[in-house]
């Protein structure tokens, strides 16, 4: 939903719609940023982080899609941190389900009193501390920035309504129902299982049925939150594959734009044409496989979730340090010249080729045991083949080389990638040695990288549409 609205927005920029994007600017609503803590993680050197809440209240006519009472305390839905990396070109969705177990810190009620620190509460319950039709972002926000240690630059909540325009605006999302689901699986306190909603396998659904269908809990899978997240996170998956097909024209992108400006509680930050468009522009070069989409580490306590330790901080460690979920440096590429040395880029996800059909030796040059073994590792997960290991001869390099025979440099570059800052030597010998100094020995210690679990269960938006929907 945030890589329509910023990619609308940039669309309208760029064919110089400049009159009618500062009529849509104002159309946005912002939330009250007294409520943001001053007890706050330090802004990150890399990479913004955007909190995306899908809220379920029913005010300002809400009622009439979701059901319910149209005073009663705004909720939480669903929640994920969006991390765009600071090369613009990977973003990754962190879901957190609503029932997950937090430590919710002081927030501030509509009176202007602040609460005390409540623990061991349901994330959910953030977003309602207040009581009121509108709920309370600020805390929600407060509150993941106390889960992750993550700064969250932006916060930006969508209502049903909004949900159900944007839906419409681009033509309708394809989804895959993993079952048939009824009336029940909706309502479970209905009696009888009702009229057929969605019949199983692919379908297009905008609207109402869009929201109904993300919103479904009961009879699939286990019926858990965690279930519905897989869906949610397959649905998110399939809208930005939808704009990206339609192509980024204004005729294609205008209802689209309107709808978000219309649907969008903001932060101030964002509540202005200049920091819109430094947010579309963010999101412009990010294609469908290096968007990716996880849930926090998490297990059951009884009815409620709660998060496993240290999986979780590895995850955020590793999005403080600008890693991808499968530890990928996503930096920009630095490079030194030099008559007879080349230094390798920094590599992003998705720029380090398959090795396959590249053998390399692999030879420590520090005091650091193990390093070798750490080295092999890395490429043989990245397709190279490692014909031995084992220790230099000199144990005092300060830098790491990939030495390489007279015909190999575009295979010696390949190999390069996994190593930032190597520097490339030809040699006369024949084959490719990488031979690891201090410098990798300081980065193997200090690389923060997500937990294995979460590289492993990570959707991407070019996923199969069927594949993994629902949890048990």
């Amino acid at each position: 939903m945030l890589v329509a609205t910023g990619a609308s927005l940039l669309v309208l920029l760029t064919a110089g719609m400049g009159r009618l994007w500062l009529t849509l600017t104002g159309t946005i609503d912002t939330f009250d940023a007294n409520g943001v803590s001053d007890n706050r993680p330090n802004a990150g050197l890399k990479g913004d982080n955007v909190l995306v809440i899908g809220s379920d209240g029913r005010v300002n006519g809400n009622s009439t899609l979701g059901g319910g009472n149209q005073h009663d305390a705004g909720r939480s839905d669903t929640a994920f941190l969006l991390h765009v990396y600071g090369d613009h070109q990977h973003a990754v969705a962190v879901s957190i389900p609503r029932d997950t177990l937090v430590t919710i810190p002081p927030c501030r009620r509509p009176d202007g009193s602040w609460t005390q620190v409540q623990s061991n509460t349901m994330f959910n319950a953030a977003y309602s501390v207040g009581q009121t039709t509108k709920g309370n972002p600020a805390c929600t926000q407060n509150t993941v920035e106390q889960l992750t240690g993550l700064r969250v630059d932006h916060t930006v909540v969508v209502d049903f309504k909004g949900f159900a325009r944007l839906t419409e605006a681009v033509g309708g999302v394809t989804v895959c129902v993993p079952q048939d689901v009824y009336q029940k699986d909706l309502s479970p306190n209905r009696t009888t299982r009702g009229q057929l909603l969605f019949h199983k396998g692919e379908q297009t659904l905008s609207g109402q049925k869009a929201l109904d269908y993300v919103r479904i809990r009961h009879g699939i899978g286990d019926g858990s939150d965690i279930g519905r997240i897989k869906r949610q996170q397959a649905f998110v998956a399939s809208l930005i594959k939808k704009m990206k097909g339609d192509g980024l024209t204004p005729t294609k992108l205008l209802p689209l734009a309107d709808a978000a400006t219309k649907s969008m509680t903001v932060d101030p930050g964002l509540g202005t044409a200049n920091r819109l468009v430094s947010f579309a522009m963010a999101l412009k070069g990010i294609d469908l496989h290096n968007t990716k989409f996880v849930t926090l580490p998490w297990r059951y306590q009884g009815s409620r979730v709660a998060v496993v330790q240290p999986d979780a901080d590895e995850l955020w460690a590793a999005l403080k340090a600008d890693r991808t979920v499968d530890g990928a440096n996503t930096g920009r590429p630095k490079t030194t010249t030099s008559r007879t040395v080349a230094v390798s880029p920094s590599p992003s996800a998705g720029e380090i080729a398959s090795g396959g059909g590249i053998t390399v030796a692999v030879y420590n040059g520090t005091r650091k045991s193990g390093l070798a073994s750490r080295a092999a590792r890395s490429l043989t997960r990245h397709g190279f083949t490692v014909t031995r290991t084992g220790n230099a001869g000199n144990q005092n390099h300060a830098a790491t080389f990939v030495q390489y025979g007279a015909t190999l440099k575009s295979q010696a570059q390949k190999v390069s990638q996994l190593f930032p800052g190597a520097q490339l030597r030809q040699v006369t010998g024949p084959g490719i040695n990488v031979v690891l100094g201090q410098s990798y020995a300081a980065s193997a210690m200090s690389v923060s990288r997500a937990p294995a679990s979460s590289a492993a269960n990570a959707r991407s938006a070019d996923d199969d549409l069927c594949s993994n929907l629902s949890y048990g």
